[in-house]
């Protein structure tokens, strides 16, 4: 076979080499140069490829505009979903080749389909695979944003979907990007529950926008004020005091009711909302309450208007009985308490005062609130009755008999009883004996030994004192009392005791202004005048110093008692000098002294009285 192969070559080479030599070849160029150069085409040798005729390429640009895209990056266009799997969606935009999108992008569209016109980015025209990256949410993202600004420019309605509460108002997507609507840019009145917008659709207006930051802010409250404004002004316009209008209750504070009659708020005060006393407004409304209201009045630019809910009906004291008259029994709620006195709530809207004098028959001073408490209800009568003025004064001790009707019979003159101490004056002390009877002691008839400046030094208020009735005024109701009177007055026993020239033994208590003071016991303080003081040697007694005084004198109406330690020694000499002279007129007598004798011995007496050495 090698042998066979060697062998072909060879003729064949053999076979050239003769047809070489028999006819040599010779080129187009070499035969015709002239036609060959005229000819030759010089685009096809620069540019290596045939020039293409201009009509032809015209029609091939054309078919290509119509066809296929302007693949450059950061560009949005228009993609038709020609393939959905369970992850990606595929996505023809006429480019080279198709795009893939991640079915996550599409979460807000659960309905996509197939054939469906979607927005895309080209956000790379190949990959490393030479696949075509396209964005679905990036190109919602820039015409959003596109959107958002064209709305704020030309101040365009959009709408836009409530997702979630945040801090200070609701987060709002509108065009795909996250806006912020405040919770004063909801509506015009105040907002009380925010999850009641969750997850509506709802018109908004762009009022700001944050290029550097890419915030958006979105208000719903601005759509509706120019509506409101012009619904403000009609209605302010046709204002008139007296008019009943409609309104809601749109906010509820302490002193009144704010009510919305369309656009223009007025005030209810918490004085025009019932003829009743009420403690708060929302007694009578809630929020969000329709009502009737009449104007009461309101400023010259009508920008405060005042408006009354009670003057709808017609007044309590109307409606009141006219069998109803004084001297009637009637029965109320304790409204309001002051010191002077209670009002009581007999029907709706009428009120009657029980002054405090008129709710016990005691005579001392007390508090209206001693005897009743808001809420209480109490039985009360009739004093005066005014509907002109539309008064009324109620009294409830007169539902009591007067206890001073039989009080000859129960606190006759000289009767004991116990009572207790209800206040003080600088002159006694004041004694309920039972409720509206009081009766005076006066201060010097507490105690019979003690001095007492004020009463408030012998008892105390809410003390107990038994007394004695000493004096009785009917007419006048005054009631005379004493305490001292209760017991024995010891200065009777003492004026025995301690009766002139009696002596007894004690200590000097004080030093006193010309003089000292004693105490023989808890009554008798005797006073020594500072002459009295002297003792036999000629010193005086000092205080604490024990010895024996002499009772100069004894006053029981005036409690007074003087006392002499002088008089003790002194009055000892002389009744030793009177033995003394006795003794030697009777030895004289004996003797039958002589008349100069006599006269000597007087002399000397008189002389050792008189204090001479």
């Amino acid at each position: 076979m090698a042998e066979k192969a060697k062998q072909a070559e060879v003729e064949s080479t053999e076979a050239v080499e003769t047809k070489t030599a028999e006819a040599p070849v010779v080129s187009e160029a070499q035969a015709n140069p002239e036609k060959f150069l005229k000819d030759f085409n010089w685009h096809n040798y620069e540019e290596g490829i045939d020039e293409v005729d201009d009509k032809q390429l015209q029609e091939f640009e054309k078919l290509v505009a119509e066809n296929f895209v302007d693949t450059l990056d950061d560009e949005v266009v228009e993609g038709t979903v020609v393939h959905i799997t369970d992850r990606d969606a595929i996505i023809d935009i006429n480019a080279k080749s198709e795009g893939v999108i991640s079915l996550n992008e599409f979460r807000y569209n659960p309905d996509l389909k197939e054939g469906d016109k979607v927005e895309v980015l080209i956000d790379v025209r190949e990959d490393a695979t030479g696949q075509l990256v396209l964005s679905h949410r990036k190109a919602r993202v820039i015409k959003a944003w596109d959107r958002v600004n064209k709305a704020h420019e030309t101040g365009e309605i959009v709408n836009g979907f409530v997702k979630c509460r945040t801090k200070g108002g609701m987060i709002v997507d509108v065009f795909g990007i996250e806006a912020f609507l405040p919770g004063s840019q909801i509506d015009v009145k105040p907002i009380r529950d925010y999850d009641q917008y969750v997850n509506k659709t709802m018109e908004f207006k762009v009022v700001k926008i944050n290029h550097e930051f890419k915030n958006v802010v979105v208000s719903h409250k601005a759509l509706i004020e120019a509506d409101i404004e012009e619904q403000k002004k009609e209605i302010i316009g046709q204002l008139e005091k007296g008019q009943v209008l409609e309104g809601v209750v749109k906010n509820i504070t302490s002193y009144g009711v704010f009510i919305d009659l369309g656009g223009v708020d007025g005030l209810v005060h918490i004085t025009d909302l019932s003829w009743s006393r009420i403690n708060h407004p929302n007694e009578i409304v809630e929020l969000d309450q329709k009502l009737n209201v009449v104007i009461l009045d309101f400023d010259e630019n009508k920008s405060r208007i005042q408006l009354g809910l009670k003057q709808l009906s017609k007044h309590p004291w109307e409606a009141l009985a006219d069998t109803v008259k004084v001297g009637d029994k009637v029965k109320g709620k304790v409204v309001v308490i002051a010191d002077y006195g209670a009002f009581i709530e007999v029907a709706d809207g009428v009120e009657g005062l029980i002054h405090v004098s008129e709710m016990s028959w005691s005579t001392h001073l007390r508090s209206a609130q001693d005897f009743v408490s808001v809420g209480d209800e109490v039985e009360a009568q009739i004093l005066t009755l005014d509907r002109e003025d539309r008064k009324m004064s109620l009294g409830i001790k007169q539902l009591t008999p007067d206890p001073w009707t039989d009080i000859t019979s129960k606190y006759p003159l000289g009767s004991k009883h116990t009572g207790i101490v209800r206040n003080f004056t600088n002159f006694g002390v004041f004694v309920e004996l039972e409720e509206g009877i009081d009766g005076l002691i006066y201060i010097s008839d507490l105690s019979w030994t003690k001095k007492i400046k004020h009463p408030s030094e012998f008892c105390a208020v809410g003390d107990k004192l038994d007394v004695v009735v000493l004096e009785l005024d009917v007419e006048g109701r005054k009631l005379s009392l004493g305490h001292k009177q209760t017991t024995d007055n010891p200065w009777d026993k003492y004026e025995t005791e301690f009766a002139l020239d009696t002596v007894h033994k004690a200590a000097i208590s004080e030093i006193v202004d010309k003089g000292a003071t004693i105490e023989f016991n808890e009554d008798i303080v005797a006073f020594v005048p500072s002459r009295h003081l002297e003792k036999e040697d000629g010193s005086k007694l000092k205080k604490g110093e024990e010895a024996e005084f002499k009772i100069i004198e004894f006053n029981k109406e005036f409690k007074r008692v003087v006392a002499s330690h002088t008089a003790i020694f002194k009055a000892e000499e002389i009744k030793n000098v009177k033995a003394a002279v006795k003794k030697q007129a009777s030895q004289a007598a004996e003797a039958k002294p002589t008349l100069g004798d006599a006269n000597d011995a007087l002399q000397a007496l008189k002389d050792k009285m008189d204090g001479k050495k």
